[in-house]
Parts: structure tokens; sequence; C-alpha cells
């Protein structure tokens, strides 16, 4: 591995992973270009089925590097128009793509979680669609702890899994979780020795089931939580509409009939 963030692809499946070991995966600027990269490669290629975001080192990440804190305070003017000004026609600005644009790809997205994930990696992790973690994994939203909030769209992910008081306390007092408590809390979806392991095996399963429902799965919960019941209702019924009678609908329907294996398109 040689970029800070690599991606390797195995029959429908693409590991990017974080790869700074060496500094517990922190971020730098570096780092924000080649994830938001990633995601646009990827978000390309008709073969993805899932994604496994995972770091370097026995560690997912450590937050932002101490090296960005100086690079913003030779440029702060630039760096202030940058988080007001998202590119045209796109909600996210430069340093909330790298995150929100997981949330957005079609495909189910995975993080597979040791060490630590604290700050910008553990607003990563949120944005996957499901977090496995090792026991001895610590999180945190650190940013209290330099007098910041968290702002890599975490707006749109820690709602939907804690309620409003305990997202407070953990953005305002920026603690660290051990990942039993973090589990508890409804921050990560299952423990495990090795969440690489059952990430892999997570995502076997699910490119088993149809693109089309994963795809139309994803969009019912990204886009219809929280919604107004003439909103979402509408959304459940548009969704399924475009999955009955599709023909990867229609193979699924027949695989279970003949009890084989279906295949998709």
């Amino acid at each position: 591995m040689g970029g800070v963030v690599e991606t390797s692809r195995e029959d429908g499946l693409a590991i990017v992973t974080l790869n700074r070991p060496d500094k517990k995966n922190a971020w730098t600027q570096g780092m924000f270009d080649a994830l938001t990269a990633a995601r646009a490669e990827l978000a390309g290629d008709k073969g993805l089925r899932a994604v496994i975001l995972t770091g370097a080192g026995g560690c997912f990440s450590a937050g932002l590097d101490f090296s960005m804190f100086a690079e913003f305070a030779t440029r702060l003017d630039e760096i202030k128009a940058e988080m007001l000004a998202p590119p045209e026609g796109r909600a996210a600005n430069r340093f909330q793509q790298p995150v929100t644009g997981w949330q957005d790809l079609d495909v189910p997205v995975i993080a597979a979680i040791e060490g630590v994930a604290f700050g910008a990696g553990l607003q990563l992790a949120l944005a996957a669609d499901f977090r496995i973690a090792a026991p001895d994994a610590r999180l945190s939203a650190m940013e209290a702890k330099w007098g910041l909030i968290p702002d890599m769209g975490i707006t749109r992910s820690l709602p939907r899994l804690v309620r409003a008081d305990v997202a407070k306390e953990l953005i305002m007092t920026a603690r660290v979780l051990d990942a039993p408590e973090a589990l508890k809390m409804g921050l990560l979806t299952r423990l495990a020795e090795d969440p690489l392991a059952v990430a892999r095996a997570l995502a076997e399963q699910l490119m088993a089931r149809s693109p089309d429902a994963l795809r139309a799965a994803k969009r019912l919960v990204e886009d219809g939580w929280g919604a107004d019941a003439r909103t979402s209702l509408a959304l459940e019924a548009r969704l399924q509409a475009d999955l009955i009678g599709a023909p990867n609908q229609v193979e699924a329907v027949m695989a279970n009939m003949h009890k084989r294996p279906p295949h998709f398109r």
C-alpha cells in the first residue's frame, strides 16, 4: 500500500483502507481528498455490490492530524469560505464530502473498527450502514476537546442512532466510549474479535441479495426515516413499484422456487 487511502476489489466488494498506520490513520488534507476520490471512483463501478471501510495497522482512525490545525491557521479565511460555500449543486462542502458521500452511495457500506474511531474517524464510521467493532475498540466525538463541534455530516447520522440528549452529551463532553457501551447506546451494529472478517461475511450475505433491493432498502432508510407520513409512504410505494416485476426481482423469485443461487444483473 502506498497512498493514504487504498482501495482493493474482489468480486463486487471494495475494501477502502485508511493507510497512515504510523499516525493511527489520522486525517491530513490529502486523506480528505483521497476519500472523496475513492468514493467517486466506486460510484461509477456498475459491478460494485458492497464496500468495507477500515484502517491499516489495527486502528480505524484517531481523527484529524495535528498538522491540519497548523495548516488551517495559516489560511483561516479561505477555510471558512470553503466551509460556507459547497460546490454548486451539492449540499456537502469539501470537508463533509469524504464522509457524507458514503451515505449517498447506492450499495451497503460496512465499517470494520479496531483501535479507536475518534473525531473525523467516528464521523466516517457513523456514515456507514453497519459498524462492526472489536470489543476493545474506543469511540469519541472528540471535537469539543479542541473547542469545536463535529461538522462532517454528524447531523445526518447521529440523530438516527441515539436520542437528542445522548447526542448532546457525546458532542459536548468528548468522552471516550468503550465498544460495549457504544453497542448498548446504538452506535455499533455488533462486536467481533475480528471485525474485518465479520464485515466480509456480512458483505457476502448482502451481495447474495438483489442489488436493486439493497439499493432501494438503503434509500428507504436514508430518505424515509424521520420524514412526514405523506413523504415516507410515497417513498415506500415508489421504491416497491420500481422493484416489482423487474428482472432482478423475478430472478429472486425463480431462484427461491428452484432452490438455486440467484444470478443477478
